[in-house]
């Protein structure tokens, strides 16, 4: 088997590749790159190892980048040292994930799974799945699942899915539930914005973060603002001023 490593930090990755050797002595590391010019300019030039261990978060970008200048036909063993969204992705594609500082059971334990989906597709003589597709939907922003609040003196979850929209609510950042059911939160609304799927939930204005599930109309308003109207009823008008409605219009469009 012929691996090559991606990885920016040289220590790092020399240490992942005595690791791969010490569990697999009869692999093969053709290379240890530090960038993505370096990675696209070595599957250009070199053609498809066996199989790739990845970092996510190179020195100068994401590892995503390579997939835009280069088909990459090997399987990848993406490496991170955060346990993001993109994680249940990867792995629901059928591409595993190692989280940093590695241990010698998760790296053999990806490499065995590895092994099994190569041996798979060619004992039914089949074609290695198209991974740059498995990337560019693994890559997509699927937002937190659930937020923890406290109310009544206990903790509970609130799923996402039933967050008609956030809102600000004497000067606190809240929830507002389908069922109408209010929570508070301790982060801001810029910290939960970043946490949310942005094809599902935008930024009306300062004050308003709504799902698009609880969208029930926009009409335009007066200095060409809109006005959104919205499933669960807001206090106040909920008003997109100008310099965002063609934002949000080609957002509503755009699904």
């Amino acid at each position: 088997m012929t691996i090559i490593i991606v990885e920016d930090e040289v220590k790092t990755a020399k240490a992942l590749g005595q690791l791969i050797l010490s569990i697999r002595p009869d692999v093969q590391i053709l290379s240890y790159i530090q960038s993505i010019d370096g990675a696209v300019s070595y599957l250009l030039e070199n053609g498809q190892p066996d199989l790739i261990f990845m970092d996510i978060q190179l020195a100068d970008g994401l590892s995503f980048e390579i997939f835009k200048s280069v088909k990459v036909l090997s399987p990848v063993i993406f490496c991170t040292a955060f346990d993001d969204y993109a994680i249940d992705a990867f792995k629901s594609n059928g591409i595993d994930y190692v989280l940093k500082p590695f241990s010698r059971e998760s790296i053999a334990l990806a490499m065995n799974k590895a092994a099994e989906l190569q041996n798979f597709f060619q004992r039914n003589n089949k074609q290695m799945p198209d991974f740059e597709y498995l990337l560019s939907k693994s890559s997509e922003n699927k937002g937190k699942s659930s937020f923890l609040v406290f109310k009544n003196n206990k903790y509970q979850t609130v799923q996402t899915e039933n967050i008609a929209y956030f809102f600000i609510k004497n000067e606190t950042p809240t929830i507002m539930t389908f069922d109408k059911n209010e929570y508070q939160l301790t982060q801001s609304l810029d910290e939960v914005s970043k946490l949310l799927a942005p094809v599902q939930f935008f930024r009306i204005n300062r004050q308003y973060l709504v799902n698009f599930a609880a969208i029930r109309e926009a009409e335009h308003y007066f200095s060409r603002k809109l006005l959104i109207k919205l499933i669960v009823p807001t206090e106040e008008k909920l008003l997109v001023g100008k310099e965002k409605s063609t934002a949000f219009l080609n957002w509503l469009e755009n699904r």
